[in-house]
């Protein structure tokens, strides 16, 4: 169903939900202050008309926080400035008006609201023995809300499991599995993994774009010593810039101006730059560069091949190891 439709349905429903509830209230209002009934034994009449109070009473509850539920995240889902504030809306909606609806409906069944309250502190106090991992989880949940170490819509690595985050639910968060068992690279599995939200708070979080969209990235390229390094390194630097371009630049500046923010004193290169690292039988060439870490896989092989190329055309200039323990 398109998005434009299905905010529609939920519009008339929530409204719908909003009607239904207060003609329940209306009539619980109505049975509770009625007149006996004639021919009705007074006892049994008054039985009836409480039970019939109680039940329209419960009924108005959930039907109001259900339409109060569907009109609020339509409008606020709508006027949200990203997809990970809206899933936060729905979260802590859900939750709200979920325990009020809780808590209103044991109400208006026992007719007891404070000992209703006092039970649900009582019943708290044994689930949280009863329950540790689930409760732990469900706090995991509100420190991912507060400190913001992750959100829908990043790319993180949560103890041994790494993906882009999908949902944070209550209890667990969903990821699109990247890397894993069935590929080597930084590219998307298939799989999805559940964690639950209490490793967030036992284990490190590596969150790859939170504070910035874009992360340094390597490649090593090898060579023999009697490579001209000079010539090989300007040909990787030209490579790299010829490909990432501007993008490259303008990520930079938005790179430096975040880091502003914070404490941290990092001098950051404008251009990509080349490494050298002395091996035991060659020269590794390490090119470093800024990118979107979606995009890391294919841009390595994008620079790789673009290198290898150019190196092939200088074959005096540039040579490579030879030997099995390369």
């Amino acid at each position: 169903m398109p998005t434009g439709r299905l905010s529609r349905v939920r519009r008339r429903f929530g409204y719908l939900s909003l009607l239904f509830a207060a003609v329940a209230a209306i009539l619980a209002g109505l049975l509770g202050s009625a007149v006996d009934v004639p021919g009705v034994p007074s006892t049994a009449d008054g039985a009836v008309r409480s039970l019939g109070t109680r039940g329209l009473f419960a009924v108005a509850v959930l039907l109001g926080c259900y339409g109060l539920y569907l009109l609020l995240v339509r409008y606020l889902v709508e006027h949200a400035t990203s997809k990970r504030r809206a899933h936060d809306v729905r979260n802590v909606l859900r939750l709200a008006l979920g325990s009020v609806a809780l808590a209103g409906v044991l109400g208006a069944v026992t007719d007891q609201w404070l000992g209703v309250l006092f039970s649900l502190g009582i019943v708290g106090f044994g689930i949280t023995f009863a329950l540790q991992q689930p409760l732990l989880s469900f706090l995991g949940w509100i420190y991912i809300m507060i400190k913001r170490p992750l959100a829908v819509g990043d790319r993180v690595k949560i103890g041994d499991a790494k993906g882009d985050v999908i949902e944070v639910d209550f209890l667990v968060t969903t990821l699109w599995e990247v890397g894993g068992d069935l590929v080597t690279s930084h590219q998307p599995s298939g799989r999805v993994v559940t964690v639950p939200n209490s490793v967030v708070l036992s284990s490190d979080v590596i969150n790859y774009t939170t504070m910035v969209e874009y992360v340094w990235n390597e490649l090593s390229v090898q060579v023999a010593y009697e490579t001209d390094l000079e010539f090989a390194r300007e040909a990787m630097v030209e490579e790299a810039d010829g490909y990432l371009g501007p993008e490259m630049a303008r990520n930079v500046a938005d790179y430096r101006r975040r880091l502003a923010e914070t404490a941290v004193e990092l001098e950051v290169s404008d251009r990509p730059s080349v490494n050298v690292v002395q091996e035991e039988s060659w020269v590794s060439l390490r090119l470093r560069y800024l990118t979107h870490p979606r995009r890391g896989t294919r841009v390595r092989n994008e620079l790789y091949q673009r290198i290898l190329e150019r190196f092939t055309q200088h074959p005096d200039r540039v040579k490579f190891p030879v030997g099995r323990n390369r």
